[in-house]
């Protein structure tokens, strides 16, 4: 192993890549976790990144009411995340269906039903700080065998 594959796995190890998706949500936790990203809480100096990309992350963000219009489509953002990886459910929507679980609607709650969810974080929209605890929750989870595969 090179110098600068050792140097990468170490800055790897300290820091994690999240990526979100929003499965039909009334945009209220979507600005709360865009708010992670200002000046006020900036998850960067957690070692938190955040992609477009599934195939760069570690964490899945899923936001919203999810809705069977989406079963294939979490099914392929999630098996595009390499392994180790981890699902937090951002707000009541996912968890519960909140507002939006009523019989004439065509909802499917808990996301955990469709893939494992390792941490949840409740409200209607959850602070910023919340969404940034639930995440360093997962890390320990997601890199707990990292430095031993990677040395």
């Amino acid at each position: 192993m090179t110098i600068l594959q050792r140097i990468k796995n170490k800055v790897r190890a300290r820091s994690i890549h999240v990526a979100y998706v929003d499965v039909g949500s009334c945009n209220g936790c979507d600005i709360e976790v865009l708010a992670c990203l200002a000046p006020r809480y900036d998850i960067e100096q957690y070692g938190i990144f955040v992609h477009n990309n599934p195939r760069e992350a570690d964490v899945l963000l899923v936001i919203g009411a999810y809705t069977p219009g989406w079963e294939e489509k979490l099914a392929m953002v999630w098996e595009k995340i390499p392994d180790p990886k981890a699902a937090v459910a951002i707000g009541n929507c996912p968890i519960s269906g909140c507002v939006f679980n009523r019989r004439e609607t065509f909802i499917d709650p808990p996301v955990r039903k469709h893939i494992p969810i390792a941490a949840e974080v409740p409200g209607c929209p959850p602070r910023p700080t919340e969404i940034l605890q639930a995440i360093l929750s997962v890390r320990d989870s997601v890199f707990a065998n990292w430095e031993a595969e990677h040395p």
